[in-house]
């Protein structure tokens, strides 16, 4: 591969209907560079799947639902070159569902079971390009090599070693590729978490050093604000890695956040793009290296209801040991610290408080001082802020200092507390500044 390789990749929210089908063909047949397609399950399968899971005695009527659903997208598929490959699917589908329902080694049955929405995605993605005139085929993501750090579930595509063993001659003509799963360390099945197609896209680009990866959404570009809030504010034109990490972790469900990691040491460009209303021109987001600019916010990241925990330390303890100890007690207990503040004598942590019970228990058994407060909302303001500045701002914008507290400094964004329960109000007033981009003095 060479650097004119652009992967594509096109997630549920676009494999709604034929029309989109009809659309990606438009899309791969003028979009200039050399295309490598990277797919999610059709829209709903993979939630179907879960269920199915659950509930296994339904084996022999998913089965024959998938086939109706996936026929509608390609009416012959079953008479084509693929229609032995579609057929073995499905049959998967329904052995993986038998072994299931005996309560037997459910990790790599239950982990095959759900791979199979990305392989049907792929076969039908191919037929209909096949059938527009261009040559793709569909390729499963283990079958080349694409090995991911875990075993059963993982967090990432092992970059080392899938260079090392990526088959690159079944990437020939147009690959359109299952994203989400690949081979884990134990050489079975391995998932990455719910939206991990982007990461399995970016992962791909790396290995194949692409000139770019477009995520294709059914959304015009990132928003400074998440349109749930109900405030209005448009697309980010740019955002640097790191930004773009803390947006995505904070409150952009659109990206996985995990997406930048592979290709944030090549600065490889992520661009944003809806199915249907950017196929040309710019992106309305790029996502590239991290460019320095002077005290702008460009997005607001807000995650509801959270807790700061004081915990109270002896002095004379190292507190940077003491906290390591802490964050890795819960991290394996897969609590997120959202925000952190260590000085001699005081440890702060701000966690969801849908983690509160577990965390209290773990800090507990480590501290015996410890203050707990509840608040409405954490919110993220992203960009190379000053946060002098940014306090002297703050009077400028009605009754928003009542509004919240400042927490932290981190080196692309200022985190916040609201202390108002009305949080899409403190948003609206926040994103005046967003509006003017610039913090005047």
């Amino acid at each position: 591969m060479n650097n004119s390789t652009i992967v594509h990749k096109f997630g549920g929210s676009c494999l709604r209907d034929n029309a989109d089908l009809e659309q990606i063909s438009n899309i791969i047949r003028n979009f200039p560079g050399n295309p490598v397609i990277v797919v999610s399950a059709l829209w709903g399968t993979t939630d179907r799947l879960m269920r199915a899971s659950n509930e296994p005695k339904y084996a022999t009527r998913l089965v024959d639902d998938l086939r109706r659903q996936h026929i509608r997208f390609a009416p012959n598929i079953i008479d084509s070159e693929f229609g032995e490959m579609f057929e073995s699917v499905l049959n998967g589908i329904e052995k993986s569902l038998s072994e299931i329902s005996k309560k037997l080694d459910q990790h790599y049955h239950t982990n095959t079971l759900l791979a199979a929405g990305e392989r049907l995605s792929a076969l039908v993605v191919s037929y209909h390009l096949r059938q527009s005139g261009i040559d793709a085929h569909p390729v499963g993501s283990e079958d080349i090599g694409l090995h991911l750090d875990g075993i059963g579930h993982a967090q990432s595509v092992d970059i080392e070693y899938s260079s090392k063993n990526l088959d690159y001659q079944s990437l020939s003509g147009i690959p359109v590729i299952t994203g989400w799963f690949g081979e884990g360390k134990d050489g079975e099945i391995a998932l990455l978490s719910r939206g991990g197609s982007d990461h399995s896209a970016t992962a791909i680009a790396r290995l194949l050093d692409s000139q770019k990866v477009i995520l294709w959404k059914d959304i015009e570009g990132v928003l400074a604000i998440n349109p749930r809030w109900g405030i209005e504010t448009k697309a980010i034109s740019y955002l640097g890695y790191e930004e773009a990490k803390e947006l995505t972790r904070m409150d952009a469900p659109i990206i996985h956040p995990s997406t930048m990691e592979p290709i944030q040491e090549l600065g490889i460009p992520i661009e944003i793009r809806h199915l249907y209303q950017n196929e040309s021109g710019y992106a309305p987001t790029t996502i590239g290296p991290d460019i320095v600019q002077g005290n702008e916010i460009k997005a607001i990241g807000c995650l509801r209801s959270v807790s700061r925990i004081e915990i109270k330390t002896d002095k004379v303890v190292d507190s940077s040991k003491v906290l390591g100890e802490l964050l890795i007690l819960l991290n394996n207990h897969n609590i997120t610290c959202w925000s952190l503040n260590y000085l001699p004598g005081k440890i702060d942590i701000v966690i969801s408080q849908n983690d509160f019970n577990a965390a209290e228990a773990i800090i507990s058994s480590m501290f015996s001082n410890i203050d707990v407060d509840d608040f409405p909302a954490l919110i993220s303001l992203i960009g190379n802020l000053k946060l002098e500045k940014f306090k002297s701002q703050l009077d400028s914008v009605e009754s928003l200092e009542k509004y919240v507290s400042i927490l932290s400094q981190t080196p692309r964004s200022i985190q916040l507390l609201c202390v108002n329960e009305n949080i899409s109000q403190v948003l609206g007033q926040l994103s005046k500044l967003v509006e003017s981009r610039k913090i005047r003095l």
